[in-house]
């Protein structure tokens, strides 16, 4: 049985020797993706997590608590984010609190819901508010209506990122990549990312990794994900701050993302986690996101192929990382498409009962979007599509 799937089995299991008297446990999530693998069936989980997104939401789904407190708005209004339908969806209780709880009771406290309140032994009485699935259709919706403002936002963002002179080195320059030992020449590389849906994608490409042998890239924690199906990846490259001491010792190497920038010194968050197990580690300082530096290793290291797996695609997966880290990830998709390959809803395509042509036709299409979007919004394509319409004028005359 894989590694997950056992762990699940023996959190219920688990559940299942609490008496029935006694409370649950309440797990304070400061960090939600950090905390949730560690939380057992069963418990309450708090957290200040505004524009909850469907990655954090999926892995609360994944340990099934009975309920979820948010010191923070589900839906802010800001965008649409989905994470709030997933858990919905999943059948786990939603309750909001305007006083931050995070910081008010212990981790591991016990206690219970009791008639919209928190009840926590020894501590005292946190009032919440239910969230049904009518309020955060109502948020959504108008979350909706604030779209054309954020995209403008967003627009306009990225074309400041591009008029900075350190910025436009990362698609304009080669990025000098660590001295690694694995070979990723001429090879295919998987680059996996802990996105949406990312675990039903990675399963599908399993005939892939059969046949193809890629290489594989993991960004923090996809790799535990990656070796629970007995794939053990040759890099894990990131903040190394969601994925477990035991995935850092499976032998991959170890690349800390170092957040290159000209107005502070290049920070490498990652790097004392390593030193503290004792494991060898190389850094990377490049701008952007630890998605985009895996994406750029990839690239600069030669690979023929790289096929990417729960990286960001569409808007509401850009909104969810905000504004600074989209406009990096357009550069970087911009400079390795020739050979980028993404895979991200594979699961959704495959479990279509259609042809696969025309589906795979729209995958793409809706990936190349914001590319051409981004192209005709600089000076060089507008310049590029006033003359193929002039061409085309010519040679319709």
């Amino acid at each position: 049985m894989l590694y997950n799937d056992a762990m699940g089995e023996l959190q219920k299991i688990l559940s299942g020797f609490r008496p029935q008297n006694i409370d649950p446990v309440i797990r304070i999530a400061h960090r939600t993706k950090v905390t949730a693998p560690t939380v057992l069936a069963g418990e309450i989980v708090v957290i200040g997590h505004p524009d909850l997104d469907s990655v954090a939401a999926e892995g609360l789904v994944r340990v099934r608590p009975s309920a979820i407190i948010n010191c923070a708005p589900f839906v802010t209004g800001k965008y649409p984010n989905q994470g709030p339908v997933v858990l919905l969806s999943a059948g786990i209780p939603l309750f909001e609190s305007d006083r931050n709880i995070l910081e008010s009771i212990p981790d591991r406290s016990c206690g219970r819901i009791e008639a919209d309140n928190l009840v926590v032994g020894g501590t005292g009485s946190f009032a919440l508010r239910s969230v049904s699935e009518v309020d955060i259709n109502a948020a959504l919706a108008n979350a909706r209506e604030n779209l054309d403002s954020e995209l403008d936002a967003f627009v306009r963002n990225t074309l400041t990122y591009l008029e900075r002179d350190s910025e436009r080195t990362l698609l304009l320059d080669p990025v000098i990549p660590p001295d690694v030992k694995t070979d990723f020449f001429d090879k295919p590389t998987v680059v996996a990312v802990r996105g949406s849906r990312y675990r039903e994608d990675l399963r599908l490409l399993a005939n892939f990794f059969a046949d193809a042998k890629p290489l594989i890239i993991a960004v923090d924690g996809a790799a535990d994900e990656l070796i629970s199906m007995g794939l053990v990846p040759h890099v894990i490259l990131g903040d190394m701050d969601s994925v477990s001491d035991r995935s850092l010792r499976c032998g991959a190497e170890l690349i800390v993302h170092a957040y290159a920038s000209t107005s502070e010194p290049v920070a490498a968050p990652g790097a004392l986690r390593c030193q503290q197990l004792g494991l060898p580690y190389m850094t990377f300082p490049v701008a952007g996101t630890s998605e985009d530096a895996a994406l750029l290793l990839a690239y600069e290291l030669g690979a023929k192929l790289i096929v990417a797996v729960g990286t960001h695609t569409h808007m509401e997966d850009f909104l969810d990382k905000g504004r600074g880290g989209m406009a990096s990830t357009f550069l970087v998709r911009l400079k390795v498409g020739n050979r980028l390959v993404d895979a991200k809803g594979v699961s959704s395509l495959m479990s279509m009962n259609q042809p696969i042509g025309p589906s795979l036709l729209l995958l793409v299409s809706a990936a190349l979007f914001p590319v051409v979007v981004l192209l005709l919004l600089t000076p060089a394509g507008q310049t590029l599509s006033r003359s193929l319409l002039l061409v085309y004028k010519a040679f319709t005359a």
